[in-house]
């Protein structure tokens, strides 16, 4: 073969194999065939807890829905931030996605340089609303939320209470028992409900403020744990006789309990949205989810990306002049 005809051969075989890749590497980026791969679910705390359960059986459902692998990934530490700085770090493409909740993408941001704001992510929707319960050893001196707070009260910084993370609505609200209040206890904390629970049931802490999760509530049925107040503004149905914080004088304190979110990174396209948001509804609507994450944690109404960003703004709003100065 003559070399310019070579030549020609040459370049139009190299321009074939760069169109090929680039009308691959089209298709790869495509919104329409999402997903086009695993789908990575990351979890801000340890395994064995209700982010870790909420999580697993959400990605359940989304694998099904779906048609990719949906791998759950547990990423405790800095209060939800090295799983948070991984979720913003990733390519806004819907195969990376994370459980968050307004102590991972609010609090901490605003308690400690993170290197990322509530506004470095995209919503998708709400999975699970868990409140908070102030909860004891079965040998704890304390009877009651009375007896705990006069302690405290006499006391000041020798009551030890587990929260899952400095910077969590727990520990906060905790700081703010003892700005707006002048009821001074120590927040240790921890990672997740797991390591709260063991540190409670070995004693090496004197209460925890803990997210009353199916877990939580067991140790309860068991007599574990003795609940003494809960966060939420009123009762709940299915701890009926535990006061509320509101009724032992702190009206205010009614933040500490849990929104589980769904979200990717900012910029996501939004038909990956609106498919993951979809996706989102069913797995709410799934029985299998709901036995799975409990009943009484789940909104009778879907809540999507907008409700879960106006849980993130209404956070920063009450937050912010606590924690921004």
């Amino acid at each position: 073969m003559p070399r310019p005809v070579r030549t020609i051969a040459a370049l139009t075989a190299l321009g074939l194999l760069t169109a090929c890749a680039e009308q691959g590497g089209s298709a790869a980026g495509d919104p329409a065939a999402y997903p086009s791969e695993e789908i990575r679910l990351l979890v801000p705390y340890a395994a064995g807890g209700p982010t870790d359960l909420t999580a697993r059986a959400y990605g359940a459902s989304l694998e099904d829905q779906l048609g990719q692998t949906v791998v759950v990934e547990n990423l405790p530490g800095g209060s939800g931030a090295l799983a948070t700085q991984e979720l913003i770090a990733a390519e806004p493409d819907g195969h990376t996605l994370s459980l968050v909740t307004a102590g991972t993408l609010v609090l901490t941001p605003l308690a400690n340089e993170v290197g990322y704001t509530k506004d470095d992510v995209t919503p998708i929707g709400v999975m699970a609303e868990v409140p908070s319960v102030l909860a004891v050893g079965a040998d704890s001196p304390y009877r009651s939320a009375a007896d705990f707070f006069t302690a405290a009260r006499q006391q000041p910084g020798v009551v030890t209470v587990g929260v899952p993370g400095a910077s969590t609505p727990q520990g906060i609200e905790l700081q703010r028992l003892r700005e707006d209040h002048g009821v001074e206890v120590t927040a240790v904390p921890f990672n997740g409900n797991a390591e709260m629970t063991t540190a409670l049931l070995g004693g090496n802490v004197d209460a925890v403020l803990i997210n009353a999760s199916s877990d939580v509530t067991a140790n309860i049925d068991s007599g574990q744990f003795r609940p003494l107040a809960v966060s939420s503004e009123e009762r709940l149905s299915w701890l009926p006789d535990t006061p509320t914080l509101v009724e032992s004088g702190f009206p205010e304190l009614t933040l500490s309990g849990s929104t589980f979110g769904l979200a990717g990174p900012a910029g996501m396209p939004e038909e990956v949205v609106t498919v993951l948001e979809d996706a989102l509804r069913t797995a709410h609507d799934d029985p299998a989810v709901v036995e799975q994450v409990g009943a009484e944690y789940i909104d009778e109404e879907f809540r999507g990306a907008d409700e879960l960003q106006e849980v993130l703004d209404r956070t920063q709003e009450v937050y912010e002049p606590l924690l921004g100065s």
